[in-house]
């Protein structure tokens, strides 16, 4: 059965942010989720929000969708890791990713070669660096070369692992948390057939290579969630977003898995353009009914009931372009409110 969590926004400046977030996932927790996640982007970071939001709660898993894996050394990850686990009594989820090869350039100043050899080499070290209890962790790799012998007894950490799950869309990446990973956090493009097919099949491919079986990885996706009583305009809200995607090749092999390769080279032009009433026309409805939820608030607790299967958990949020702080706020409030229907209704039957 799906899992549902929201992502922990927050609104206002100083401390009300920060409170905001934790009322919303003291709600979420309330009403039966079982994660809630936290986001970080060029101007925030996901850790200390974590860090908030496992003060303010008691059992709801807090998780990190994403944190940019180049963004800390294996060490900082490590020890960032320890103290939020134990802040938390053991919640932590921790889903890191790369970005694109411009974003590691640009904004980490790592360069942009072979993401998922990064990838799979983090997650290698910061597995040693979790039992640095046990003693010293020595590695000399591609892209890390880390060497600690500690001067001091390390306690240990209050959780023998940690649930480590990376960012994914193509074909190394996919294999990589197949193989290493204890997750895979999908993106707000995934649709359940993509899933069911390309995903499947990449995993299944990389747990073959160290042995284990491919249902042990939890497969997350995002699920965008545009509720208004005005559906034309939620209808709008969801294209633009998916528009905004659509328009980078990284999404190219899921939009031919659907027959849309020509709906987006449209969306592509109208990005090229900024024609957002072109990119917006371009989105067709059977993308937007495939890979998103627009919808009045009424509506939402059957559509959440109608998700075709394919994911572990779902992480239900506002359109990530195009909105308001108030737009993004009150599309969570009904995120909730649908959830705590849809919830009840699933623990009553």
């Amino acid at each position: 059965m799906t899992t549902f969590g929201v992502n922990a926004f927050g609104v206002g400046r100083g401390p009300q942010r920060f409170a905001t977030m934790t009322e919303l996932a003291r709600e979420a927790e309330d009403i039966g989720c079982t994660a809630v996640w936290t986001s970080e982007l060029y101007s925030r970071s996901a850790t200390v929000p974590m860090a908030a939001l496992a003060a303010g709660t008691s059992t709801i898993r807090i998780g990190s969708n994403i944190a940019y894996g180049v963004g800390r050394s294996p060490l900082m990850w490590a020890a960032e890791a320890r103290d939020l686990d134990e802040l938390s009594g053991g919640r932590i989820i921790l889903g890191i990713g790369n970005g694109t090869p411009k974003m590691m350039e640009a904004w980490h100043g790592v360069p942009g070669e072979a993401p998922a050899a990064r990838m799979a080499e983090l997650l290698t070290v910061l597995k040693a660096l979790w039992r640095l209890h046990e003693g010293p962790v020595h590695h000399d790799g591609r892209f890390y070369h880390v060497h600690v012998s500690p001067t001091s007894d390390v306690p240990e950490p209050i959780r023998p692992e940690i649930p480590i799950w990376i960012a994914g869309v193509n074909k190394l990446m996919l294999r990589t948390a197949g193989e290493l990973a204890d997750g895979l956090v999908g993106h707000p493009m995934y649709t359940a057939e993509y899933v069911r097919g390309p995903v499947a099949d990449e995993i299944a491919t990389g747990a073959a290579l160290s042995g284990r079986d491919p249902a042990d990885v939890t497969i997350m996706g995002i699920r965008m969630c545009a509720i208004n009583d005005d559906v034309e305009l939620a209808r709008r809200q969801a294209a633009y977003a998916i528009g905004q995607y659509a328009a980078s090749r990284v999404y190219d092999r899921l939009f031919a898995l659907h027959g849309w390769s020509a709906e987006q080279q449209r969306i592509r032009e109208a990005a090229r353009d900024r024609d957002s009433a072109a990119l917006i026309s371009a989105v067709t409805d059977d993308m937007i009914d495939t890979i998103a939820i627009a919808c009045r608030p009424a509506e939402f607790p059957a559509a959440l009931a109608a998700i075709p299967e394919g994911f572990d958990h779902l992480d239900l949020i506002a359109p990530p372009w195009g909105l308001s702080d108030h737009e993004t706020r009150a599309i969570n409030a009904e995120i909730l409110a649908g959830l705590r229907s849809h919830l009840a209704h699933t623990v009553s039957v």
